[in-house]
């Protein structure tokens, strides 16, 4: 039987976490700098143990006034330093509540621009490395965050999306464009199926692309968040593709 790891970001102040996350195997907590606070972060790790659900962090620029999908830049050791407080920040909460990170997504602008530069993947993959090497670090899939984290022997999820198309060089389509977003559940079964069963997605010029696939991301603040992780939940298992924590 084939196995896939579901996960999802939560812990943002959506309404919805609590539906989504007996249905996900890996959950990708936001730590305060994009969404979140301290209750938060204590009721969604709650969640997360009482599903059996895997938790991690999801560190981001400083920015909530954009939820973090606003593209910074900053030295490499600055963002050593907020990258590794927010590790630390949910790791309190975690270890307060007898448990422990498993791995570590960045968010937003900081997810999608370790993809291409390599000196931000090198910073996060370091300060994930050196907080705690045994923890998982999930970079889109074939990127550059992929690759450094790599070369530092940590253990990597190459991560696909379910709810998001593709450019021809497996970057995500930025979602300033009008087809950034996939809205209708047909097409994101379509996508995951594809994606897991054969290893290619179909980019929004309509060609088929090679991907590697280890964990499927749903965004926890789409419209259709739930409706969509129940549906791919349901057809995964109708599929015989078993959802289970990378290991």
């Amino acid at each position: 039987m084939k196995t896939i790891d579901l996960n999802c970001d939560v812990g943002e102040g959506m309404s919805t976490d609590a539906q989504i996350i007996p249905l996900i195997s890996s959950a990708n907590i936001a730590c305060g700098f994009h969404a979140g606070d301290e209750h938060t972060m204590k009721k969604t790790i709650e969640l997360c143990l009482r599903y059996n659900v895997a938790i991690g962090a999801h560190p981001s620029w400083p920015d909530k006034e954009n939820f973090g999908r606003t593209e910074m830049q900053t030295a490499p050791n600055e963002l050593y330093d907020c990258v590794m407080e927010q590790l630390n920040t949910l790791q309190n909460f975690a270890r307060s509540l007898g448990t422990n990170l498993h791995h570590v997504k960045p968010h937003g602008a900081l997810y999608n621009q370790s993809a291409k530069d390599k000196t931000i993947a090198a910073t996060i993959a370091t300060a994930v490395k050196e907080f705690d090497a045994s923890l998982v670090l999930f970079g889109l899939s074939g990127s550059v965050s992929i690759t450094e984290a790599e070369q530092l022997q940590l253990k990597t999820a190459h991560e696909v999306f379910a709810d998001r198309t593709y450019q021809d060089d497996g970057s995500l389509t930025p979602r300033s464009q009008f087809n950034a977003l996939i809205e209708d559940k047909n097409i994101a079964l379509h996508q995951v199926l594809q994606m897991v069963n054969q290893g290619v997605v179909t980019t929004a010029t309509g060609k088929r692309s090679k991907i590697k696939a280890d964990t499927i991301c749903l965004h926890g603040d789409g419209k259709h968040a739930f409706q969509f992780c129940k549906l791919i939940h349901q057809t995964l298992k109708q599929n015989r593709i078993e959802i289970k924590t990378i290991s």
